[in-house]
């Protein structure tokens, strides 16, 4: 009976792992340990470490012509350096302000009208009970991602140009008056970029959120329908939340790309006419660094819009952060 008494002492498992003592540090594998035991994982890894070693920071090293007044001939090391100078001559041209302008118009625009388009699209098609239906809409709005802005600009004036445009002469003969010159006019010119950027982006980011919306547990729509939810309560309950993630994240990738306008969908669409109003920092590169062979101003514009760039996606990830929202990184 006194056997009874006494608390049974439970042996650990013979798998299970060890605990150090309190107050004893754990020891460390070796680095080469665990390279070796991961080895086939990191041989995988390694293709893309070499892409993004080759093509994206090695030739970072170009930039130092930014800061120095680069001959060709010359070479990276032989040109002299000026420092800041063509920084100082772009904030101080007299192009910086029109060229700022311009971008950030175009992207405030795209926020506007592009950015929210996927969302709609994706939520109206996640109504549709029709299999067949959804899937065929899905492919038709699709199918523009695949084609070049060369074939974009191309339909672009077949549509609008005033000699032969179809739906030019259709708008004509609705409203009559003088024939508009849609292409080419300066007014113009920005909503026909943000029709261009319907039509061609809209089906991409509709599969996006489509996939997101295919993640919720439909257990959750018919909880909701037994408590007396109706459509729009589950959409506003149930459906919002479940792509706000989503909508985060591309929320952040969208503002690195601000600045960044569309060098060829923009040249393909510039003309003489309309060049005020079209000439963005991608297009101003171009014409300064390629046309002009102004290699270190030209680098040091596309270095200020990727400084932009990167500053605008740590803030947008701090700010969504704050606000409650999980951020990219």
């Amino acid at each position: 009976m006194a056997t009874d008494l006494v608390p049974e002492v439970v042996q650990p498992a013979a798998d299970a792992p060890r605990q150090a003592p309190p107050g004893k540090k754990r020891r460390q594998v070796p680095l080469w340990r665990e390279l070796l035991r991961y080895r086939w994982l990191y041989l995988l890894l390694l293709p893309g470490l070499v892409y993004f070693a080759v093509f994206k920071y090695l030739p970072m090293y170009g930039l130092t012509i930014a800061f120095k007044d680069y001959v060709p001939f010359l070479g990276y090391s032989g040109s002299e350096w000026v420092g800041l100078k063509h920084f100082q001559e772009l904030f101080t041209g007299p192009d910086f302000g029109r060229l700022m302008f311009n971008t950030l118009l175009l992207a405030l625009l795209t926020i506007v009208f592009v950015f929210p388009a996927p969302i709609v699209v994706a939520l109206m098609l996640n109504e549709l009970r029709v299999n067949v239906m959804k899937r065929s809409v899905q492919s038709l709005i699709y199918i523009p991602h695949f084609l070049s802005w060369t074939i974009v600009a191309s339909l672009t004036y077949l549509l609008f140009s005033v000699d032969f445009g179809v739906i030019a002469n259709w708008i004509h003969g609705l409203v009559g008056g003088q024939k508009t010159d849609y292409v080419a006019q300066a007014d113009w010119f920005r909503p026909l970029i943000v029709l261009q950027l319907l039509w061609k982006q809209t089906g991409w980011g509709t599969i996006i959120y489509l996939a997101a919306l295919a993640g919720v547990d439909s257990q959750l729509y018919e909880a909701a329908r037994v408590d007396g939810a109706g459509r729009w309560r589950q959409f506003w309950h149930i459906t919002l939340p479940a792509i706000r993630p989503t909508i985060v994240v591309m929320a952040i990738l969208t503002s690195g790309h601000l600045m960044d306008s569309g060098f060829e969908q923009i040249w393909l669409m510039t003309t003489s006419l309309n060049r005020d109003v079209a000439d963005v920092f991608d297009t101003f590169v171009y014409y300064v660094g390629i046309t002009q062979g102004s290699f270190s101003y030209a680098t040091a514009v596309g270095l200020f819009k990727g400084l932009v760039g990167v500053v605008l996606i740590f803030g947008s990830n701090f700010l969504a952060k704050r606000l409650g929202q999980r951020g990219l990184f």
